[in-house]
């Protein structure tokens, strides 16, 4: 299917947020090094298969700046999990004042992305970046999911929402949603921008993801109606 024309656009993203955002330090609780690699230790020696292939399942951020090597990747689904908004983000594309809302992996559903097979003789080093990027911030678990694709299915390891953790903001509704991505702007840039590359990367490989695509109409109309 082609790519549908977005009404969310960089140019409404860029006049809404003119001016760069400092980086606070304080705005969110990041796990040390030593737990990091402890956890993925542990995720990794819980992997199923060989522990010479690994996959990873990319949702969001993953899909358009993956920064890791790999071999192989493939349009897949995951069934039991949905992609959502539902993680508060008070740093990188937020602030504890103006928060925006990140995605996870929730309970329920199924959800069509990306299955990464990694490149390279020591995959805990190709994955450790990505690994510290997305879960010293406190807000995801590690799962190893089935992602099923037309080549075959296959374990993937996954971020999902952490429902225990102090980021998890549970099922908000989706004008709150967007009022938040739309005011939300960290060091990194805008929640806004967030959105605009996921959904236009679901896009472009076909996926219709109805929660993108309701956020990122609802962004767009807060954007166009200014401060």
């Amino acid at each position: 299917m082609p790519p549908r024309r977005l009404a969310l656009t960089a140019d409404l993203i860029a006049r809404a947020h003119p001016a760069p955002v400092a980086d606070d330090a304080g705005g969110m609780a990041l796990l040390d090094e030593a737990e990091t690699d402890a956890r993925l230790d542990a995720a990794l020696a819980a992997g199923p298969g060989d522990p010479g292939v690994l996959w990873l399942f990319a949702y969001g951020s993953l899909m358009w700046r993956p920064d890791f090597a790999f071999a192989e990747r493939r349009t897949a689904t995951v069934r039991g999990w949905h992609r959502r908004f539902c993680l508060w983000q008070r740093r990188f594309r937020g602030t504890p004042e103006r928060p925006g809302v990140m995605l996870a992996l929730d309970r329920g559903g199924q959800c069509r992305g990306i299955a990464y097979r990694l490149a390279g003789d020591d995959l805990r080093a190709v994955v450790r970046p990505v690994w510290r990027r997305e879960m010293r911030g406190r807000g995801y678990a590690a799962r190893w999911l089935v992602a099923a694709a037309p080549e075959g299915a296959v374990p993937a390891l996954a971020f999902v929402a952490d429902r225990a953790g102090p980021r998890y903001a549970g099922r908000l509704p989706d004008a709150q949603i967007a009022e938040r991505i739309a005011l939300a702007c960290g060091h990194l840039g805008p929640s806004a921008e967030y959105l605009l590359n996921t959904v236009a990367a679901c896009e472009a490989l076909g996926i219709r993801d109805r929660h993108l695509w309701a956020m990122q109409a609802l962004v767009a109309e807060r954007l166009g109606a200014g401060p």
